[in-house]
């Protein structure tokens, strides 16, 4: 087994090694008090050194325990153990790394001095209150601060060596705040903020010190931030690059710690502290060029949309450990995420949500998204129509060029131009936009890709029972060649027999003027139905209903089936209104396509009964029925109603390989 010692002092030192005893390898960690061995994890591969060795006693080490490989993971600030780390190895030809602190952009608007004198001397031309984060160690030497007892506060670990060395200093006890870090951007502004502070001292402490969240908070209060510089670094490999030499080296393989974090609409304010502090520890960025714009990030960012492209790249570049994905929106709301995490399975995957579209939106307008039903556009086929008519409140997404144009336009040729809709452009960006109007006045208007729409119809009222009036549906004016129908009171016992489910994939075999196909349509809206016929003055009919009901989910077939239903999908149901004497065929083809379909069938001749007759006893239906429908109908004649009876008609069921529901 290979032994690798790490030298840990920081963060990345305890990292390296929470990954170490993940690997084939024994472990020697070295850290300078025993407090820094408690923030080691446990493992049986580990053994902690607690004490702070000499060169000698390093070399010592080395010699008895032959390591394959030395990691300096100390300080950058500690430049005398690492040259006697440095040493040591040389001494003993033990192979030396150092792991270099990643570095942060250095802010344009603080003060940066060469040592600590420098900082004293720069203080001692200043007024107001002073928080010191730079340890305990050098305390002492900010004891030249003019009012040092009263205007320094000093931020430790909670140490009993820290704590002597604040009284040494003669620092008093409400000056002192004992704590461990790491600290966010909000737990900095609070400590700023509750000594008053005006000035705030640090070193250069890179992404993992927490130096970044240091320069958010002195901002935010308004205080001066004081630098001082770090003394120069070895050569040395950034923690990724460490990593990916151990792995091609040993052999080692690590498992990759993925966030998926939903940003919100887009712009860095409206992101979530626990999102902006997962980009914050990523070392790889993931997300759209406008996604890894709007994150300002200090690590490495790849452009990266397909969820494909987003797994391979993980999985092919084992020298990033913590990678951050960035969702538009909420990550639960219409996104890449579902499609993402099963390619994933081998990672560990935290989830953040964001501020969805939706939340936004209606934020916006201040009105409550409780009823809102949610559905999206973008990338997919949708009867949005349907949904208008059967809800009051619509939240939707679009894509595609003008997307929200189009919408509008199809609203209005369904006969909903007059709904309310409010559409959101660019959403919390400083071009957002927000237009109100009914659909048809917004339908020649041109909207932004990836619009969003609040539709409101406070007339919505859709009839959710079968067998509309036969009225409503178009019928052709030639009376000597008029296109079947099937009459409203024998659809509504067809369409109760058929049994439908809302997603049910759904064939009308001979649809005439398509008023079945319609309400099956109407029935399943969130399935998909197909109506097939052969006649061309039929076909013209079963269009212009579908435009009236707004069905974009039902495709008209033209052709004679069997034939010209050979490439359809599998139907959930299937009725059939019209064979031109090939029902066996027909069947025949569904309990290919299905074998657990359910269809109803009629027939108005006594041939048509004795073909499905037939059909009963030589195909495999598991459950059969057969109703005889007689209708009457009033009219009018003089000052008396008369009841005029329907030609009688036989109702077929015919389930097979059991229910379908």
């Amino acid at each position: 087994m290979y032994k690798i010692c790490v030298f840990a002092g920081t963060t990345e030192g305890r990292e390296l090694i929470e990954f170490l005893i993940t690997q084939p390898v024994d472990v020697t960690a070295c850290v300078a008090t025993e407090y820094g061995e408690t923030l080691l994890p446990a493992s049986e591969h580990l053994t902690v050194s607690a004490a702070r060795l000499t060169q000698e006693e390093m070399a010592a080490l080395f010699r008895t325990r032959q390591f394959h490989l030395v990691v300096d993971a100390t300080h950058p600030y500690a430049p005398l153990v690492t040259e006697n780390i440095a040493s040591a190895c040389a001494k003993t030809g033990t192979e030396y790394l150092r792991l270099l602190r990643t570095e942060t952009g250095s802010p344009q608007d603080a003060v940066f001095v060469a040592d600590i004198a420098a900082a004293v001397d720069y203080l001692n031309t200043t007024d107001g209150n002073i928080l010191l984060t730079t340890g305990s160690k050098e305390l002492a030497s900010y004891a030249g601060i003019s009012g040092f007892a009263q205007r320094v506060y000093a931020r430790v670990l909670p140490m009993e060596e820290s704590l002597r060395l604040c009284q040494a200093a003669q620092l008093p006890p409400s000056h002192i705040l004992a704590m461990q870090g790491p600290f966010s951007q909000e737990m900095n502004t609070a400590m700023l903020r509750s000594v008053a502070a005006r000035y705030m001292v640090t070193k250069e402490s890179g992404t993992a010190g927490g130096f970044t969240q240091k320069i958010a908070a002195a901002r935010t209060v308004g205080a001066q931030l004081v630098v001082i510089g770090k003394p120069p670094q070895r050569q040395g490999l950034s923690d990724s690059e460490l990593i990916a030499l151990l792995c091609e080296r040993f052999g080692f393989r690590r498992k990759p710690t993925v966030t998926i974090a939903g940003i919100g609409p887009g712009r860095r304010e409206t992101m979530t502290g626990d999102v902006l502090h997962a980009i914050h520890q990523a070392d790889c960025l993931l997300g759209a060029a406008r996604m890894l714009q709007a994150a300002e990030p200090s690590s490495h960012t790849v452009e990266a949309i397909a969820p494909e492209a987003i797994s391979a790249y993980i999985h092919q570049h084992p020298q990033y450990q913590k990678f951050t994905i960035l969702m538009s929106g909420d990550v639960g709301f219409f996104s890449g995420t579902k499609k993402l995490l099963p390619l994933l399975s081998d990672c560990e995957v935290t989830i953040l949500p964001g501020i969805s579209s939706l939340v936004y939106l209606c934020a916006q307008l201040g009105t409550s998204y409780e009823d809102v039903v949610p559905v999206s556009l973008h990338g997919r086929t949708h009867d949005l129509a349907a949904d208008v008519r059967r809800h009051r409140r619509i939240f939707t997404l679009t894509g595609g060029e003008n997307g929200m144009g189009t919408l509008c336009r199809r609203l209005t040729e369904a006969g909903l131009g007059a709904v309310t809709v409010s559409v959101g452009e660019q959403l919390s960006y400083p071009e957002e936009t927000i237009t109100v109007g009914t659909a048809e006045e917004l339908s020649q208007r041109t909207f932004r890709p990836l619009s969003v729409a609040l539709i409101e119809n406070p007339c919505a009222r859709c009839i959710v029972t079968h067998g509309l009036p036969d009225e409503v549906f178009e019928r052709n004016a030639d009376q000597d060649r008029v296109v079947p129908m099937t009459k409203s009171e024998v659809r509504a016992v067809c369409l109760s027999k058929l049994q439908l489910c809302a997603d049910s994939i759904c064939w009308d075999v001979g649809a005439g003027t398509g008023s079945v196909a319609i309400e099956m349509a109407l029935q399943a809206y969130d399935g998909q139905v197909y109506a097939v016929e052969k006649r061309p003055d039929a076909l013209a009919l079963l269009a212009a209903n579908c435009r009236h009901f707004g069905t974009d989910h039902l495709t008209v077939v033209p052709g004679t089936a069997p034939r010209a239903c050979e490439e359809l999908p599998a139907p959930s149901h299937a009725f059939i209104g019209g064979s031109s004497g090939s029902m066996k065929e027909i069947l025949s083809l569904l309990l290919r396509k299905n074998p657990h379909v359910r269809i109803v069938a009629t027939a108005v001749t006594l041939e048509s009964a004795a073909e499905l007759t037939d059909c009963v006893h030589t195909l495999p239906f598991t459950e059969t029925e057969v109703v005889s429908l007689n209708v009457a109908r009033d009219r009018k004649a003089g000052r008396y109603h008369l009841m005029t009876g329907q030609n009688p008609i036989y109702i077929f069921t015919l389930q097979a390989g059991g229910p379908t529901i």
